[in-house]
């Protein structure tokens, strides 16, 4: 039986800055069409700097990108944003049109569309992403929350077939979270490929399945998240914070009880607690 290639192949990919800073070290990455894949690692660990190799916007000083098994190295950016949609962390950085409604446009104007379509598309996006009472404002005034919601709409209205956050739950309240999360789900079922760079660990351990760690410019471990982030020696390597309910979980089984390993969110450790109080009283 023929396994399906990846969607994305990186191979042996170096990368220096022209300050002599290495940022990447032979990275090798397959990912699949459909996955969901959560990049982390400490700052500077080379996460953003991988991610926009997929795109152009950085080119490799040696190895290959491949998407859809062809190299990208002799294609454009603006060929790579029809297929590739990357969502910086901070939106400032790709949003210049002098209105809400005109940024929507921009970037529809890639895709050759008529001009009807376009106004009719622009209102189709600006709805679904609540963004219609801004229409007419500068992306400049809109909150932090609103100007990234506008970069998300701006990128995903293409419908690449890969998108890419940088950070996306970074400065989020739990609303914006929470329809960053059913938007998540609702590509997904488009049968997009997502990538999301985060530090965020609950939100990888309850969204994400599949989380590579990097880690000077290498990767130094790639697996399922819950196996990944639970592993107290690649946590401590990368420089990340274990979770709070793992870090509670530790605490409960120094005092004696057996918390199971397979705790991850608040609301399982809830659940765990109240059964065992529930069992304690019965005993007495």
């Amino acid at each position: 039986m023929s396994h399906p290639l990846p969607q994305i192949m990186l191979n042996e990919l170096d990368y220096s800055y022209p300050n002599g800073t290495v940022a990447l070290r032979k990275i090798n990455l397959n990912i699949y069409r459909g996955e969901l894949v959560g990049i982390m690692g400490m700052n500077g660990a080379g996460k953003t700097t991988l991610i926009r190799t997929l795109n152009g916007l950085i080119r490799p000083s040696n190895g290959t990108v491949n998407i859809e098994a062809e190299n990208i190295e002799p294609k454009s950016i603006g060929e790579l944003s029809k297929k590739v949609g990357l969502i910086f962390q901070n939106p400032q950085h790709q949003i210049f049109s002098n209105t809400v409604a005109e940024e929507i446009e921009f970037s529809l104007k890639s895709l050759n569309l008529d001009k009807e379509k376009v106004r009719n598309k622009t209102i189709e996006v600006l709805k679904t992403f609540n963004l219609e009472k801004y229409r007419e404002r500068s992306p400049l005034n809109l909150s932090g929350g609103e100007s990234k919601k506008l970069a998300i709409a701006s990128t995903i209205c293409r419908d690449p077939e890969i998108l890419v956050f940088d950070e996306p739950t970074l400065g989020q309240d739990a609303k914006e979270i929470s329809f960053f999360t059913n938007l998540l789900k609702e590509e997904r079922e488009n049968g997009k490929t997502i990538i999301i760079v985060t530090h965020n660990i609950e939100f990888a351990m309850e969204y994400i399945p599949r989380t590579i760690l990097m880690a000077k410019g290498k990767i130094i471990a790639d697996g399922i998240t819950k196996k990944v982030l639970t592993n107290q020696y690649l946590v401590k390597k990368s420089s990340l914070v274990l979770p709070q309910t793992r870090k509670f979980a530790l605490k409960l089984k120094e005092i004696g009880i057996k918390c199971p390993d397979n705790i991850f969110s608040k609301v399982e450790m809830k659940n765990f607690l109240a059964n065992y109080l529930k069992t304690k009283l019965t005993e007495v």
